[in-house]
């Protein structure tokens, strides 16, 4: 299983980014997915999920209204659509699959995203 994440940088604050994770050896659409990030000094943080048993998305209370988060079965790519970005969700962010029924995780090789102000 690999997952190659791509689309970080440098943005001001109020821009846009959009995050791509692209899965080989395992598919998004069968299994839970998400979005992770850790800003430096601080906890690694939920940013946003799909659990596929419940149907649920969730997101962090700091992205709601903000973030995306999206799949593309045909591409099995996974994306973070990242609005009216803050200087405060500046952080390495990972891509997570959960194989479902497991309690097998991959994760990508995380990607920085660094919003000036």
């Amino acid at each position: 299983v690999q997952l190659v994440e791509s689309g970080g940088g440098l943005v001001q604050a109020g821009g846009s980014l959009r995050l791509s994770c692209a899965a080989s050896g395992i598919t998004f659409q069968h299994n839970n997915m998400g979005w992770y990030r850790q800003a430096p000094g601080k906890q690694l943080e939920l940013v946003a999920t799909i659990t596929r048993s419940s149907g649920v998305t969730q997101y962090a209370e700091s992205v709601k209204g903000r973030f995306t988060i999206s799949e593309d079965n045909a591409k099995n790519t996974m994306y973070l659509q990242m609005n009216s970005l803050k200087p405060e969700d500046t952080a390495v962010y990972w891509c997570n699959v959960e194989r479902l029924g497991t309690r097998e995780n991959y994760w990508g090789q995380g990607t920085q995203v660094t919003v000036s102000s």
